[in-house]
């Protein structure tokens, strides 16, 4: 199972990618949650300090690694073909939450389609979790729309588009699903977060009726998750307000697999 988080900044899709990979690693699975957004803040959310975080090199920054992967005997050229398995296995991070967390970065290049050697590697890494290994891998997808442009989404069974009320997070999400829709991603569903009112709720199904796409869920909004967000701090399973209803979602995601036992770990 590989389910993709995205939206537009600030709508809270690190805290749902964060929550389902602690879900899933907490009820038995083998999970990676993948950050590649260009603003990593997920190992935080899984619970590792900021000093711990701040000592993960993303895989985009270590040019040492990418040009192993990479590098000829020719200037200006470089492999395209190279194994990635090891690079995970060599700094994939153990977290407090459970699940192992890869950050990638960003490759910082004009225009959609980069195929500079940071790039390449990136892909390579997202496609062998994606397509060859079997666990359950979630992925904090870059704020915004340019992810699509680079195809590091490609192939995930589940595109969650997060988005709140507001009118530009809705409009990015709408976006989203566009270009989605003129990928090879088939399950493509709206997200709901921070849901305060009977209106904001209205908004959002009236959203997911416009793009046609289903409504996966509606998050409350929860004080102790924005006051996380204040401090810092991951946020605790309460069993109740976002939490839960974070729960309920990771449990029908996994539900639509074609093997629901991917990813549980041998015990």
């Amino acid at each position: 199972m590989k389910i993709a988080v995205c939206g537009k900044g600030g709508v809270g899709k690190t805290n749902i990618a964060a929550s389902l990979a602690e879900h899933y690693a907490r009820t038995g699975h083998s999970v990676i949650a993948i950050d590649a957004d260009s603003s990593p803040n997920l190992a935080l959310s899984l619970g590792l300090s900021a000093d711990e975080a701040s000592r993960i090199m993303p895989v985009a920054d270590n040019e040492e690694l990418i040009r192993l992967k990479t590098g000829t005997d020719y200037s200006g050229v470089f492999r395209l073909t190279f194994t990635v398995d090891d690079i995970i296995s060599r700094f994939a991070v153990t977290t407090p939450a459970g699940p192992n967390l890869l950050v990638m970065g960003t490759v910082k290049a004009m225009g959609s389609g980069c195929t500079c050697p940071a790039h390449s590697v990136m892909k390579a890494i997202l496609r062998h979790l994606v397509v060859e290994r079997d666990e359950v891998v979630i992925l904090d997808m870059e704020a915004g729309i340019e992810h699509l442009g680079r195809g590091t989404a490609e192939h995930v069974d589940t595109l969650l588009v997060v988005s709140d009320a507001n009118w530009k997070s809705r409009e990015t999400a709408s976006a989203i699903i566009r270009l989605a829709r003129d990928s090879a991603i088939r399950d493509i569903r709206l997200a709901g977060n921070r849901i305060a009112t009977p209106l904001e709720e209205e908004i959002l199904r009236a959203c997911a009726v416009e793009n046609q796409v289903p409504l996966a869920c509606l998050i409350p909004y929860d004080r102790d998750v924005a006051d996380a967000g204040i401090s810092g701090e991951a946020v605790r399973n309460t069993g109740i307000g976002a939490p839960a209803a974070i729960a309920l979602l990771a449990d029908d995601l996994a539900g639509t697999g074609e093997n629901k036992s991917w990813g549980r770990s041998q015990q």
